[in-house]
């Protein structure tokens, strides 16, 4: 039976009569509905200039178009772990060109966006704690179980406004291009597990964004959505995903909460924060592998993307090849590391990467496994360790850390896990401390054309920043270069921005 339930969000909740009837998106010449501003976007602006704002003009309600066959999902050790964490929350800029009029442009977002859900029906879920302390994913049976679709406007900005070459980037605008801002993963129990916004600038210009618990979801399966989405506008085929839950074996362990509210986020979000996006070239990235190697320059782009892949080079035992990613990071953290003079010489410093377990485990899990399979992995060193060593020997330990974390550490981890349940402390505590998320390897441009070409750039909201914080993704051009969204205390990124050494490997994004 068909269950797909389109409403616009003026009305009740109530089912429509018909529930395939899907009420018509409201474009920015209509009456505004629901409209407020989101925020006032640019408070530096002259008293007599009126500040631009986005502004949503209708929220639908978009259920899946199919009953979900899944039933409840158990969420894992890797799952529980992540309540703490904000919602993940990354989008895509799509230019002006090629986009369609906005009223089709929304309706086939709309009802694509519940294909995808009849694919991933556990996005449209909601966390249900049951008596025994378990927490689950509830896939259908409840009229709550839907999504929330934001159409925005802000016909103030263009794509110029977000995108600044050299410049921080632009948070009091990119915050309002994502509903659910710094929603905790817990709220799924009262909220949705996603939520979508698309928003139109001035100059025709379109944000797609996706919000996601991160108690569902991991990089990986996030971006596995993003690319069925963007499929299945175009009509293309669709690769299911696998929702086994027993990849770990049998869990009896639980997570226990005081009160209604659940845990809260581990760091101080209201901290102080400049934000950057530093573009490494394809050049510069195999000029550092090739410092870290102590080798010659090699144009081999297959690895340049190799976030925490295991080199096909290494052997049992053996250490094999630093790989171009491992390169990079070692960059980041020797040079934020000398960017942060408030600490001692013997103070510890810590790098901190998330793993994909996917295909480390033996037997391996499936690729396009559903849910968080990654754990996270930690080097340190002091912080004249670092000062008075080179690019390799940082990157040498950083590979070191990764190649040892395979199947039986994989394994130990969750037992450890298990054995004493927490949520994952997200954060930089001693202010020692980067932690590297995301990866250049993950499909952010390719296969997320929703029929009006390749999007020009990513960008993600303020879900779970804090000093020390950065992401990788693929550079735009698809040819090995990487861009990182670096975070950082304010008086620390200027001293990177200064810092002659970092600078030579960074280029301007094109």
């Amino acid at each position: 039976m068909t269950k797909r339930i389109l409403s616009d969000a003026t009305t009740p909740r109530a089912q429509p009569t018909n529930p395939d009837q899907m009420a018509p998106p409201i474009s920015a010449a209509d009456v505004v509905v629901e409209a407020a501003p989101v925020a006032i976007l640019n408070q530096m602006v002259c008293a007599s200039v009126a500040a631009p704002i986005i502004t949503v003009v209708s929220k639908q309600t978009v259920l899946p178009q199919d009953a979900s066959p899944v039933g409840d999902l158990k969420l894992s050790v890797s799952d529980m772990p992540m309540l703490s964490c904000h919602y993940i929350q990354k989008g895509l800029f799509f230019p002006p060109t090629g986009t369609p009029p906005m009223a089709r442009l929304v309706s086939s977002l709309v009802s694509s966006l519940s294909r995808a859900l009849g694919v991933f029906p556990a996005l449209a879920g909601r966390l249900v704690t049951l008596p025994d302390g378990r927490i689950v994913i509830r896939c259908g049976g409840d009229d709550d179980a839907a999504v929330e679709f934001y159409h925005a406007v802000a016909p103030a900005l263009s794509l110029g406004d977000f995108l600044v070459p050299d410049a921080d980037v632009p948070t009091r605008l990119t915050k309002d291009l994502f509903p659910m801002d710094r929603t905790v993963s817990y709220e799924g129990h009262r909220r949705p597990l996603t939520s979508f916004q698309a928003t139109v600038l001035g100059d025709g210009a379109v944000f797609v964004g996706l919000v996601a618990n991160h108690a569902v979801v991991d990089g990986t399966s996030f971006w596995h959505f993003f690319n069925t989405w963007a499929g299945l506008c175009r009509g293309e085929p669709v690769q299911p995903p696998d929702f086994s839950r027993n990849f770990f074996g049998g869990s009896t362990a639980v997570l226990r909460f005081s009160g209604r509210d659940g845990p809260a986020v581990t760091f101080d979000a209201a901290a102080p924060l400049r934000e950057r996006v530093i573009h490494f070239s394809a050049a510069a990235i195999r000029d550092l592998k090739a410092a870290a190697n102590h080798s010659r320059k090699t144009c081999d782009d297959a690895e340049v993307n190799g976030k925490l892949v295991h080199d096909l080079k290494v052997h049992v035992g053996g250490r094999g090849e630093i790989s171009s990613f491992q390169s990079m990071c070692a960059h980041m953290w020797r040079a934020v590391t000398r960017a942060r003079l408030q600490l001692a010489a013997d103070a510890t410093t810590t790098f901190r990467m998330a793993v994909n377990c996917r295909h480390r485990l033996r037997p391996k899990i499936s690729p396009v496994y559903f849910g968080n399979a990654i754990q996270s992995v930690a080097t340190t060193a002091t912080m004249a360790e670092l000062a008075s060593h080179d690019l390799r020997w940082a990157a040498t330990r950083l590979h070191a850390t990764v190649v040892a974390h395979e199947d039986g550490a994989i394994r130990q981890a969750a037992a450890d896990w298990e054995a004493a349940p927490r949520c994952f402390p997200l954060g930089n505590p001693d202010g020692a401390a980067l932690t590297m998320g995301s990866s250049p390897r993950f499909p952010m441009y390719d296969g997320n054309d929703f029929g009006w070409g390749r999007a020009v750039a990513v960008r993600s909201g303020r879900a779970n920043k804090f000093d020390g914080k950065m992401s990788a993704f693929p550079g735009q051009a698809g040819d090995g270069s990487v861009d990182v969204e670096v975070c950082l205390a304010p008086d620390t990124m200027a001293r990177l921005l200064g810092d002659d050494e970092f600078l030579q490997y960074v280029s301007r994004a094109p």
